[in-house]
């Protein structure tokens, strides 16, 4: 059973109006507005579609349960792993379908030696954490290493790839915004 009172004033949040605000929008009072949050009173069919469209949904999309089926947890049954014998590194995407996302994030394993593959520029940003090992980040003309413990962030406006140039496996997790790998 969906908590409507509640339902509304997260939905308010989000939009990131007040209780005075979202009266006003609906010609009803600040009053019923706090009552009905706190489930204290109950809207009629006609006042709740009232609030719903200041809120900027309606009825079949307040009430639809859609977005509680979305897939929140990820087993490694759910991930993809892709192996690159050339460059000596694999990619497992975390998130299978990241592309409906805005990031992409995934776990990046480089042997001695190898590299990912260059990467070219884009929009929106790059973040990666160290697990193990030791990296040579690329960007542009850039060589920057990294250790276990290290972390990069960064505009990709340039060319930019991984390196493991040392004789242990490099393992780290790497975030691309839009996703890109």
């Amino acid at each position: 059973m969906i908590d409507i009172g509640a339902k509304i004033k997260t939905t308010r949040l989000k939009l990131g109006l007040t209780q005075e605000e979202l009266a006003a929008r609906t010609e009803l009072s600040k009053g019923f507005i706090s009552q009905l949050e706190r489930n204290l009173t109950s809207p009629s069919i006609a006042t709740l579609g009232d609030i719903l469209e200041a809120l900027g949904t309606d009825l079949a999309s307040f009430f639809s349960t859609a977005d509680t089926n979305e897939k929140i947890v990820f087993t490694p049954d759910d991930m993809f792993v892709k192996t690159d014998d050339e460059l000596h590194s694999s990619i497992c995407w975390l998130v299978p379908n990241a592309q409906k996302n805005a990031l992409e994030p995934i776990l990046v394993d480089i042997a001695p030696g190898g590299s990912t593959e260059e990467d070219d520029p884009h929009e929106g940003e790059e973040f990666g954490y160290i697990l193990s090992g030791a990296v040579t980040l690329i960007v542009g003309g850039r060589k920057l290493r990294l250790r276990k413990g290290d972390s990069f962030c960064f505009k990709p406006v340039e060319t930019h790839y991984i390196v493991n140039g040392s004789k242990r496996e490099a393992r780290l997790i790497w975030v691309s915004t839009p996703p890109s790998f």
